[in-house]
């Protein structure tokens, strides 16, 4: 019976015109992944599984791209250890093999992933939520895999900042004090800014698996805001977070070249034709609109920036 059913996807359309993606999204899918010598990470995940079609092809065999994601989630309960860009590059090389038409294949994850952390101040033990992004894009030349973070944190408005230090000065020259003990003070007790919650995304894409470690490029993508957030904080902990975010305001274009410099810092390793994305967007406090800042640029192309060598001038 099932050999007498028409492959209708496989006939000829009416309008030949061929696709760059076609395939399936908003797939959840409970992933395991093994370390070694620990207990497995549990991320539910959802996945965007596409291949590239042909003008000559009505349609792809879509069952099909549901078939390799959940062939690999199994393979993956086997391993020692996996890394999820790893898990993206083998379903997208695999959905080659399946749809022999086809010339791209290309399967991204997205899953929450919890961090267990201490408050700064008081010490209380506190959980965040990053959000883990893999991807991978396989063809006849290879498989690129890219890994990386979306985290949020806080950032400051140098700008008011400035005005309000502005106003600061005056009523303190007004109260009698001198140049010397203003600057001292204004240095040592940061002014208001209107402040913003700030969503970083950092991520590295390179041949074959990335050589970094995504819990780094947490930690990177963080430490480039103002300050970081906690979910649970006692009046210590709102001091230490209110006090550090304003001690180190930072504009959206100042978040994304701090990105740039920890890349460079953390990732020496990398082969300069590393792809490296970083994109802050921060949610206005004092406007119906947001500010959003990003760079897409090769590693060896970052570290001539980072270093002075790309011959950059002023006008």
């Amino acid at each position: 019976m099932t050999d007498s059913l028409p492959d209708v996807q496989a006939t000829r359309p009416e309008v030949t015109v061929g696709l760059s993606r076609v395939g399936v999204d908003g797939v959840e899918k409970l992933v395991k992944v093994p370390r070694e010598g620990k207990r497995p990470y549990i991320l539910m995940a959802e996945f965007e599984v596409y291949v590239d079609l042909p003008q000559w092809r009505k349609g792809i065999d879509m069952s099909r791209n549901m078939e390799v994601v959940d062939e690999i989630l199994e393979e993956v309960v086997d391993k020692e250890s996996y890394r999820v860009e790893e898990l993206c590059g083998v379903a997208a090389e695999r959905l080659l093999e399946k749809h022999d038409y086809t010339e791209r294949a290309e399967v991204s994850m997205e899953a929450e992933f919890i961090v267990k952390e201490e408050t700064p101040e008081s010490g209380k033990p506190t959980q965040s939520t990053v959000d883990i992004l893999a991807s991978a894009i396989a063809t006849d030349d290879g498989t690129r895999e890219r890994i990386g973070t979306r985290v949020t944190g806080m950032t400051v408005c140098p700008c008011s900042q400035g005005m309000m230090e502005g106003h600061a000065r005056e009523k303190l020259l007004e109260l009698g004090l001198d140049g010397d003990e203003i600057a001292e003070f204004l240095d040592e007790v940061p002014q208001a800014g209107h402040s913003q919650r700030g969503r970083a995304t950092l991520c590295v894409e390179d041949d074959g698996d990335p050589d970094v470690d995504l819990f780094g490029l947490v930690e990177t993508a963080r430490d480039a805001m103002s300050g970081w957030i906690y979910n649970t904080a006692k009046r210590p902990d709102e001091d230490h977070m209110t006090y550090e975010a304003h001690a180190n305001a930072k504009f959206v274009e100042d978040c994304v070249r701090s990105m740039a410099e920890g890349v460079v810092e953390e990732y020496p390793e990398l082969p300069d034709d590393a792809v490296v994305t970083m994109k802050q967007r921060n949610e206005e406090s004092i406007h119906q609109h947001d500010a959003h800042a990003e760079r897409v640029v090769e590693m060896g192309t970052l570290r001539e920036e980072i270093n002075g060598e790309s011959g950059a001038t002023s006008d």
